[in-house]
């Protein structure tokens, strides 16, 4: 923790949610292993006791929001570090370890032949042949029968339904291409909710749900805040957005750095261009309310008037942007380094960042009244060193 009490920090939450009936809302995103980022903020959240009202993901952000959703708050972190401890490979060759590359790709090519316990095995069938029918939803080289099993003992799903926190997952839907939100308030949530949010072809088959078949959410929408901005009623909110992925790179210069470089784009979902459309749709709503406080009480009591003043929003969003920093010797296997000094240090990445956030409390103060989106930019170091320090040792799961 920082040198900031904790009851100063809990208080700058508490007073935004105070004053505008706000909720405090955790969106995490997809991203594999980069994943062990997410433990990291909530952990510095949990600390300062904040706890979201809300929590949406996507992918690994599903699995992490639904452990977190589905435990009481005393129990949370607990359930997190099991997960990742089992998530946990280290490397099969002892002297591996002393050439970082090497040890990498000993790593990368384990997890490809082995996959990792309690989470996906190979799944023999689909390497025979690439024309043999396995059916939809047992179509990927890689069976997710065991994520099932440990979501089972680290999900209490009952806490989830009908409670707070809300959870809501993203998934993609097969056949019509749509992206489905699966939320607490509409459905019962299941481990095949938050399995199908994590389905990401072709490696792991779909997941099928009251008769349709759903993949990864990330292949749409890899960054599910839309669903905040479209809630009925929308309410103001205080929004720590996880971000997994580097918008922004260096120009690649060999065919590694360019599907590293190519993962970067895709999955980061046009993050800037989503927040600027956002921004530009809420003023638009602002602008609406405040252009109909200024017709005259008879016009704005018409049918009319009324229903289009519907289109209207007061509502404020403060976004905490949490953007992932990149590691030393990193490559387009990010995600599945599921090393135990990867793990470590984006959970310590997260966690500093998270503190940074909560003791500037940049959500504080006055900002224009038409503004209905204001982002707030956490940057993180250009990179990090690749040998944990004292401090992510301290946190680093057990």
């Amino acid at each position: 923790m920082s040198n900031i009490p904790k009851a100063m920090i809990r208080q700058a939450v508490d007073a935004f949610c105070t004053k505008t009936n706000g909720q405090v809302v955790l969106v995490l995103q997809g991203g594999g292993a980069l994943g062990a980022y997410q433990v990291g903020v909530y952990q510095a959240l949990h600390e300062a006791g904040v706890e979201p009202d809300w929590i949406i993901g996507t992918s690994i952000g599903a699995i992490n929001a639904g452990i977190i959703a589905g435990n009481k708050p005393q129990d949370r972190l607990t359930r997190l570090n099991e997960f990742w401890r089992r998530m946990q490979r280290p490397g099969a060759w002892p002297l591996a370890a002393a050439w970082t590359g090497i040890s990498d790709t000993w790593s990368y090519w384990a997890t490809l032949v082995g996959g990792i316990p309690g989470f996906f095995e190979p799944n023999l069938p689909a390497f025979w042949g690439a024309h043999i029918p396995l059916h939809a939803d047992r179509a990927g080289f890689y069976s997710t029968a065991a994520l099932r099993e440990t979501l089972a003992e680290l999900v209490d799903f009952s806490i989830i339904t009908g409670r707070s926190p809300r959870l809501t997952v993203g998934a993609a839907n097969v056949r019509t291409s749509m992206m489905h939100y699966f939320d607490s308030r509409a459905c019962e949530i299941t481990s095949e909710h938050i399995m199908a949010s994590g389905a990401l072809p072709p490696a792991f088959p779909a997941i099928r749900i009251e008769g349709e078949i759903y993949w990864d959410g990330g292949i749409l929408s890899n960054t599910p805040t839309e669903v905040i901005f479209d809630d009925d009623p929308r309410r103001d909110a205080l929004i720590f957005a996880v971000h997994l992925w580097n918008p922004t790179g260096p120009e690649p210069r060999s065919i590694w750095e360019v599907l590293h470089r190519q993962k970067d784009i895709q999955y980061s979902s046009r993050i800037a261009n989503h927040i600027s459309r956002q921004q530009q749709t809420h003023r638009l709503r602002h602008v609406v309310s405040q252009l109909v406080r200024h017709l005259p009480e008879e016009t704005r009591n018409s049918e009319v008037v009324r229903d289009l003043a519907g289109y209207g929003c007061m509502t404020q969003m403060h976004v905490v942007r949490l953007l992932a920093p990149r590691l030393d010797n990193e490559n387009h296997t990010k995600d599945i380094d599921f090393s135990p000094s990867g793990i470590g240090m984006r959970r310590e990445a997260g966690y500093q960042a998270t503190m940074r956030a909560l003791e500037q409390a940049p959500w504080q103060g006055v900002f224009d009244p038409i503004e209905g989106v204001i982002l707030h930019e956490q940057m993180p170091d250009l990179a990090m060193a690749a040998e944990p320090t004292a401090m992510r040792r301290n946190h680093a799961p057990s």
